[in-house]
């Protein structure tokens, strides 16, 4: 029985490793069956923006299609664990951002996946600053007008702020600002960027911190009024909005908060798998067309190895785990 045994485990573990030998040793990947890009934010924000960006390049590059698969909730925690726990074959894709992959964390007693270890990182695609906005019709033009209002309506939580969820780099930008401006506001997280913006377009909460992502397209449009920038210089795209530094405001003198955007993929994916996919979408990411589009945002192109992302996103964690402790920020 004890033979029968060991020849039965022998067999199980020949069986589990015998898929990812073969496509460690170049199988066939793909095979034309559908990518699934898992975006863990709903239809409409950053992650998704991009991730239509990149879906239809890649699927013609790889012979095959990427379909876009939104499973938004807890920040990007959500969507996260569902990736984390897929087949590491190549046919799951993750759009990681600094809420996901950095922030959550931190924020959040028990998120079911591990940022780190959970997941191999392919690409880097770029970082950005967040920008404060407010309705058009907006009677505050400058930091130090929000500020002000905020002041004046401490009584009753401040003004309000909406985010794309809770402990979102929208949500600590807020965070940080009330901590170093010692000025309250009203947090309102919405389940994802696109109907929160929506509802300070349409007048329903007061501002919002968001990436120039989505929010570019509705300040040029007039729908928006920036107020100012998270970046440490003022966005080319924007040259007229200034930086929260700039406002003179005390204890503003060093803000400063970067957004990025990555694309992760299961860990035990096969090297040659993320090799594969590292190389055609910074094929994709460096085509003119799309560096426009990027800067057009106001992002930053990133070139980074995978080994170099894996660093980057560790130092992350740990950066937005001493803010998270010193401001001593909660999850909702």
């Amino acid at each position: 029985m004890q033979r029968r045994t060991l020849i039965q485990g022998a067999t199980a573990l020949l069986a589990a490793t015998a898929l990812p030998a073969s496509l460690a040793q170049g199988g066939n990947w793909p095979t034309g069956k559908a990518i699934t890009y898992l975006v863990p934010f709903p239809a409409g924000g950053t992650t998704d923006t991009l991730g239509r960006l990149i879906a239809q390049k890649l699927g013609t590059a790889l012979g095959t299609s990427v379909v876009i698969d939104n499973k938004g909730g807890a920040g990007g925690s959500v969507g996260s664990e569902i990736a984390s726990r897929a087949a590491p074959d190549g046919y799951t894709l993750l759009g990681g951002t600094i809420s996901s992959h950095a922030i959550n964390v931190s924020m959040y007693p028990k998120i079911g996946y591990d940022p780190v270890r959970s997941f191999a990182p392919v690409t880097l695609i770029g970082t950005n600053p967040v920008v404060l906005v407010v309705n058009q019709a907006s009677p505050y033009k400058t930091l130090k007008d929000v500020i002000e209002a905020s002041k004046a309506k401490a009584a009753s939580g401040g003004l309000s702020s909406a985010s794309a969820g809770t402990g979102t780099s929208q949500h600590l930008s807020l965070e940080l600002l009330a901590f170093k401006s010692g000025v309250k506001f009203t947090h309102v997280p919405y389940k994802g960027s696109g109907p929160a913006i929506q509802d300070v377009i349409g007048g329903q909460v007061e501002m919002m911190f968001d990436t120039t992502v989505v929010a570019a397209p509705h300040i040029q449009s007039g729908k928006l009024r920036a107020i100012a920038v998270t970046s440490p210089k003022r966005l080319a795209s924007m040259p007229d909005v200034p930086t929260v530094a700039e406002s003179g405001i005390k204890g503003l003198e060093d803000f400063s908060v970067l957004s990025w955007q990555a694309i992760f993929v299961p860990a035990g994916t096969p090297a040659p798998i993320v090799d594969r996919l590292h190389t055609e979408i910074r094929k994709i990411l460096a085509e003119p067309e799309m560096q426009t589009k990027l800067k057009g945002f106001g992002m930053e192109p990133a070139d980074m190895t995978t080994a170099q992302i894996a660093a980057f996103q560790k130092a992350e964690v740990e950066k937005w785990a001493q803010v998270i402790k010193a401001a001593n920020i909660k999850a909702e």
